[in-house]
């Protein structure tokens, strides 16, 4: 094992991680000179075209220095708050890590998480500038930024070119020197039994479930039983081996190499990163630190057209396979049809799904606006002293009537923004809007100030990021967790069209916001649905009462054109029957709503 050496890269979004790792690959040839592209880490279309990383991928290099040969295993994680449980887990699998920042932006506020996790695991710090061959490069101010948060000195930060490739020889030399050979896991009281820690994995069609593997402990052959230890799910390797960067087969893997192993399992849920595969023979519990991921925002995806509801559902089975921290179930709505209710991680876990699903599989979808989780306790039904029972409500169709609940409570997140001190007046306007409460700010480097703040997970999804970013010309970088629950003071808007709630658009808003929210729903509403042979009303309820109105008149027929001559009143008898008609019609009639008026209600 003294030659093995396990790292991952921690940076923020788009500071040169995946062209740092070319180079690397260029570097070790690993790979050939004619097969090389951009990003060759980022295997999804998806991944290129964002340029940012959204599944991690392990890549094994072969390095010689002096006179010896030394196996380098990277693990190229992502970098955004939602995956920050899977980068978790990976950092469990290495030894070190290299703390990339861009020489022209700075440390960025999610690269403070990631570094935490990787302090939290012990790992060694290897802080490097990247960019440096940029005009705009302020290696200076962004070393003393570097060594005020990891209290190093200015002469262990590597600086590296990922574009030219300046410095990078010397990186690989240093990750060598200062990244610790991996030791057997001193959990295992039989370090000769094989145990593993499954830190990423994927689907395939022909060969089921394939895990991504930190061998912790003895070594492992294909045709070996082996068992997921949290799942309890027995299977027998059909394959292991290693990523070069695509899958090669190996004869074993041992203690302190990263690998795969194909299960062969074809039933979403089995496979969970953080649980521990080992042989059937062993006993210890599995390793420490195993969380089921739990879903943050939800929201309802449902087929543009009832024909796609099947291909929908296999879809979603199939990402569940390669993706098993989303969820899904089913669901109906009157107006929609049938769909499902889905949990993600966050907002770009919801969007990242959401595309596969229309790329992957060419499927239109419909997505209802993202909704989060609320904790509501009841009135006590009785009319005795003391409340009555608490439910989670996941959708907002559900969310209580006003006056029947004690208390709602919603969750909250603790949020890191750094930014350009400039900007420090408008952002504060900004987290007001937001009902953000304001914690201490310090300054951060040149010209910079990191704030920590506390605000509702709802208010963070009202449209926040983009605000940030237009607020601060783009500067700004945040990051968040989740934190308590506390009492939410939010009411349901419901919109009704002649008097009859449609649930598809109704929405958890708070309550100061109401009447705002209410005018710009019912306006919306009113300026694209179809006149109706009656006239009716578009109302948004909340509060327990009507807030806002508008009215969408009847067409107008002139009932009385085949007639000519006679006398007037001719005409105002028939004029008088059509007027009792409508008013008989404005009592019973269905208002009918084409699709296309949810569809455009639901991309706002």
């Amino acid at each position: 094992m003294q030659h093995i050496r396990n790292f991952s890269i921690i940076a923020h979004i788009d500071h040169g991680k995946s062209t740092l790792a070319d180079r690397m690959l260029e570097m070790t040839h690993t790979i050939e000179k004619r097969k090389m592209q951009e990003q060759v880490l980022d295997s999804m279309e998806l991944e290129r075209e964002r340029g940012i990383t959204i599944k991690m991928q392990p890549v094994r290099m072969e390095y010689e220095s002096g006179g010896k040969k030394y196996i380098l295993n990277l693990i190229d994680t992502p970098g955004h708050i939602d995956f920050s449980y899977e980068v978790s887990r990976s950092l469990k699998a290495v030894e070190g890590s290299i703390l990339l920042v861009d020489a022209t932006q700075g440390v960025q506020a999610q690269t403070l998480t990631t570094l935490a996790m990787a302090q939290e695991a012990g790992l060694v710090i290897i802080p490097v500038l990247s960019k440096i061959d940029s005009p705009l490069a302020r290696i200076a101010d962004v070393t003393n930024e570097v060594v005020n948060l990891i209290h190093c000195r200015p002469e262990d930060i590597l600086l590296v070119s990922g574009k030219t490739g300046e410095g990078v020889e010397h990186l690989l030399e240093e990750v060598i020197a200062r990244v610790p050979a991996p030791q057997a896991s001193s959990l295992d009281m039989q370090a000769s039994l094989f145990r593993s820690l499954v830190f990423d994995f994927k689907y395939s069609t022909h060969r089921g479930v394939i895990v991504f593997i930190r061998v912790m402990s003895g070594s492992i052959t294909r045709n070996t039983p082996l068992v997921f230890k949290i799942a309890e799910q027995k299977f027998t390797a059909i394959e292991v081996g290693i990523f070069s960067p695509e899958e090669r087969p190996v004869e074993s893997l041992s203690a302190g190499e990263i690998g795969y192993i194909v299960t062969g399992i074809k039933e979403p849920g089995v496979a969970r990163v953080g649980d521990t595969i080992a042989v059937l023979s062993d006993t210890e519990p599995p390793f420490p630190g195993f969380m089921s991921p739990r879903p943050v925002v939800w929201a309802s995806i449902y087929p543009e057209s009832q024909d796609d509801f099947i291909p929908l559902k296999q879809a979603l089975g199939k990402l569940r396979l390669s993706d098993s921290s989303y969820s899904y179930e089913e669901e109906s709505s009157g107006a929609l049809g049938r769909g499902f209710r889905c949990g993600f991680l966050g907002m770009l876990h919801l969007e990242i799904i959401t595309e596969r699903l229309k790329r992957e599989f060419g499927l239109n979808l419909v997505i209802t606006m993202p909704t989060i989780t609320y904790e509501v306790t009841y009135k006590n039904p009785s009319g005795q002293a003391g409340l009555g029972k608490t439910e989670m409500v996941y959708s907002p169709a559900f969310f209580p009537d006003e006056g029947t609940y004690a208390m709602a409570r919603e969750p909250w997140v603790d949020m890191a923004i750094i930014t350009p001190i400039t900007y420090m007046g408008a952002l504060m306007t900004l987290l007001y809007e937001h009902e953000a409460e304001v914690g201490e700010s310090e300054n951060f480097g040149a010209d910079r100030a990191k704030i920590s703040i506390k605000m509702p997970l709802r208010e963070l999804m009202r449209n926040f990021f983009d605000q940030l970013k237009s607020t601060t010309s783009g500067y700004a970088s945040v990051s968040y967790e989740l934190s308590e629950m506390r009492d939410a003071n939010v009411t349901r808007l419901d919109i009704l069209v002649a008097d009859e709630v449609l649930p598809a658009f109704s929405r958890v808003v708070s309550r100061r916001l109401a009447e705002e929210e209410a005018e710009k729903a019912v306006e919306k509403l009113h300026a694209i649905i179809p006149r109706q042979m009656f006239a009716m009303k578009i109302q948004g309820k909340a509060l327990g009462r009507i807030i806002s109105s508008r009215s969408v008149s009847a067409f107008s027929k002139d009932v009385t054109q085949h007639m000519y001559g006679g006398d007037i009143t001719r005409k105002m008898k028939l004029r008088e029957k059509q007027k009792k008609g409508k008013k008989k019609m404005e009592g019973r009639g269905k208002v009918n709503i084409p699709q296309d008026v949810f569809l455009k209600m639901m991309r706002s």
